[in-house]
């Protein structure tokens, strides 16, 4: 299975959602930040939204502990929410005045149809995308950036894509147990298909042991480039964003930036699938958020890989919600 480009840009081949699709993706538990529900296109054209959130409830890529499928509703509905009165103490912009944010509901994923699910995900993401919105996905497990990402390139052709990709894992295997649409495999699909460059692909974050050399050769072979946690150590995360944004826009214009939460020290977001000692420590997360939003033209982005059945007192959650602010109030402070 293959989201082919001359497929993707071909006739449209969902239509519109039938019936039950719509009241599938309509039934939200609640929005992003109590933002209005905006779900299908009448009503995310006459919003007029500057970013839409958008769910992706799939974890049938997984390939280790299942649960990121609850990850969109958790995201949400993060006890730490503050809704329109949201000041951001660190860039001092309130991101609701300056911005329409809106939740356009999850894609109509049905489990247990992987592949279905990377199909409506991109629809979603291109449809969101098409009406002027930056799409904002939730996910679900890292397999539904490629859809998502492609989404976003398909829609910004003929400019081009840059990606930062924050992750403690390359996640660009050619297949994982035979699959080619796994959790591992995502970057590599992007980059098979021709919807990013590999030498416009950034990596910050990576350590332990997976992927295998092999995939690195691949990687080094397509002109990815890549910061492991040892540089982030040594230089510090200001230094290694400011290189990763330099790099991402190397020949494209706009930035597809992707955080797998597993980025973080499972010791500070243990509600991943992944989880891999020795990462990222949330405050350095968001400082970098901040500074690649603030510096970048934002095309999209995704958070993935919170998986709440293995999280702590709803940690993870949390910070993964605080992602999302901090670009929603960089995006803002663009604006002043």
């Amino acid at each position: 299975f293959r989201l082919e480009r001359s497929e993707l840009l071909g006739e449209d081949e969902f239509g519109e959602f039938g019936p039950d699709e719509l009241e599938y993706y309509v039934d939200a538990r609640g929005t992003f930040d109590k933002v209005p529900l905006c779900p299908d296109d009448e009503s995310l054209a006459a919003s007029g939204a500057d970013v839409a959130i958008v769910g992706a409830p799939t974890d049938d890529g997984t390939s280790g502990r299942p649960g990121a499928r609850f990850g969109p509703r958790a995201i949400r509905s993060a006890p730490t929410t503050w809704g329109r009165d949201a000041w951001s103490i660190q860039l001092e912009v309130e991101p609701y005045e300056r911005l329409t944010v809106v939740d356009a509901g999850d894609a109509p994923v049905v489990p247990s149809r992987h592949a279905r699910a990377l199909r409506v995900i991109h629809e979603k993401v291109f449809r969101v995308a098409g009406s002027g919105a930056i799409p904002v996905v939730l996910g679900g497990d890292h397999s539904i950036t490629y859809p998502s990402a492609a989404a976003v390139a398909r829609h910004v052709w003929p400019r081009r894509v840059g990606v930062v990709h924050f992750d403690a894992h390359a996640d660009a295997a050619d297949s994982i147990s035979g699959s080619l649409i796994s959790h591992g495999t995502p970057m590599r699909r992007l980059i098979d298909e021709g919807w990013v460059q590999g030498s416009n692909f950034v990596q910050v974050g990576l350590r332990g042991y997976w992927p295998e050399k092999a995939t690195f050769d691949w990687m080094r072979a397509q002109g990815f480039r890549w910061h492991t946690i040892v540089e982030v150590e040594e230089r510090g995360v200001d230094a290694v964003v400011d290189d990763a944004i330099a790099e991402s826009l190397d020949g494209p214009e706009v930035v597809y930036l992707s955080v797998d939460i597993d980025v973080v020290d499972p010791g500070m977001a243990p509600g991943t699938g992944t989880p891999e000692p020795g990462g990222m420590t949330g405050r350095e997360l968001l400082r970098a958020v901040r500074r690649i939003v603030g510096a970048v033209e934002l095309a999209g982005m995704d958070v993935v890989e919170v998986s709440p059945p293995y999280d702590q007192s709803e940690v993870t959650s949390m910070l993964a919600y605080r992602v999302v602010m901090e670009a929603l109030s960089s995006l803002a402070a663009r604006r002043t």
